[in-house]
C-alpha cells in the first residue's frame, strides 16, 4: 500500500495534467493511460490494453492515439517526471532527500527482478532514468509496483477471471460501491451482466452480487500476490525495506488525500484500506 500511495497521486495531479496538455493534447485528456502506458506504447494499443487488463481497450486506444497525434511518448514521460519531482518537493518535502538516498538500492532490487511474463514492468525498467535523484528513486518504486501488478494479473489470468470479473471481486473485497471499479474502467451494463453471470456460474456471486465465496476467492488471490511480490523487498533487504516504510508510510495519508482532492475517494483502489464488506452471504 505504501508504494501505491507514493506513486498513485501523480495520475490525477493537476500539475502533471497541465504539463501533458501543454504538449498539445486537448485538455490533457487520457493522461493516466498515456503516461503509464508510454514505455510500452511502441508495441501498439493492443499490447498496452493487454498489459492493463481491466481497462476497456477502446479507452486505451483512444488515449494513446490522442497522444500520438499531438506529441511523442518520450515527451509524455518527461512531463510526468517533471511533475513527479515538483509534486514530491511540494507535498512531501521531508522525504525527498532520504528517498533519493535509497534510489540506487531500489534500482538494484528492480534490476534483479525476473521480467519474464511481466511486460509492463520490463518496459518501465528499460525507460530512461532521469538525473533528478528523487524522481529516479520514485521510478524505481514504480517499477517494483508494476512488477507486482503484472504478477497480480498473471494470477487473475490463471484463475480464469476476465477484467470485469476481477473488478467486481475487487469491489466486494474492498467494500466499494457495487460495480464501481469495472464501470470506472469502461464496463457497460452488458459487460457487467455477463461478468456477474460468469461469477454466479462459479459460485462466486448470487442474486447479482459477489458473495462470501467470491470475497474469499479474491482474498486468496491477494495473499498469493503479496507472497510472490515479497521478492522485490527481499532483494532490497530487511533494513532498507524498513527504512523505506518508515519514510513513506507516515506521509501516505497525505498523498492519498491528494488523490481524494483531485480524483475522488474511490480512485486508486490499490492505495486504500479495506472497508467493511457489503456483499451478500
Amino acid at each position: 500500500m505504501a508504494s501505491h500511495r507514493l506513486v498513485g497521486w501523480i495520475y490525477w495531479d493537476p500539475g502533471a495534467i497541465e504539463r501533458y496538455a501543454a504538449l498539445g493534447v486537448p485538455g490533457g485528456v487520457g493522461y493516466y493511460i498515456a503516461s503509464r502506458g508510454a514505455p510500452l506504447a511502441a508495441a501498439g494499443n493492443a499490447a498496452v490494453a493487454a498489459a492493463f487488463y481491466s481497462i476497456l481497450p477502446a479507452f486505451v486506444a483512444g488515449s494513446l492515439d490522442l497522444a500520438r497525434t499531438h506529441t511523442t511518448f518520450a515527451r509524455v514521460i518527461e512531463a510526468r517526471d517533471a511533475a513527479v519531482g515538483d509534486g514530491l518537493r511540494r507535498f512531501v518535502p521531508e522525504i525527498v532527500e532520504p528517498l533519493s538516498e535509497l534510489g540506487p538500492y531500489l534500482w538494484e532490487a528492480a534490476d534483479r527482478l525476473e521480467p519474464s511474463g511481466r511486460v509492463l514492468f520490463a518496459a518501465h525498467r528499460e525507460a530512461a532514468r532521469p538525473d533528478d535523484p528523487v524522481v529516479s528513486a520514485w521510478l524505481a518504486v514504480n517499477c517494483i509496483r508494476e512488477w507486482r501488478g503484472d504478477t497480480h494479473w498473471a494470477l487473475i489470468v490463471a484463475s480464469g477471471l476476465t477484467g470485469v470479473q476481477a473488478g467486481l471481486l475487487h469491489d466486494a473485497y474492498l467494500g466499494y460501491p457495487g460495480e464501481w471499479i469495472p464501470r470506472s474502467r469502461g464496463a457497460d451494463d452488458d459487460a457487467v451482466g455477463a461478468a456477474l453471470a460468469g461469477l454466479d456460474a462459479r459460485g462466486l456471486a448470487s442474486g447479482g452480487l459477489v458473495n462470501a465465496a467470491g470475497i474469499a476467492f479474491r482474498e486468496q488471490i491477494e495473499q498469493e500476490t503479496d507472497r510472490l511480490s515479497e521478492a522485490a523487498w527481499r532483494l532490497l533487504g530487511a533494513d532498507r525495506t524498513d527504512a523505506f516504510l518508515d519514510l513513506v508510510e507516515p506521509v501516505g495519508a497525505r498523498l492519498l488525500e491528494r488523490i481524494d482532492a483531485t480524483a475522488g475517494p474511490e480512485w486508486m483502489p490499490a492505495a486504500r484500506a479495506r472497508r467493511p464488506p457489503t456483499a451478500s452471504s
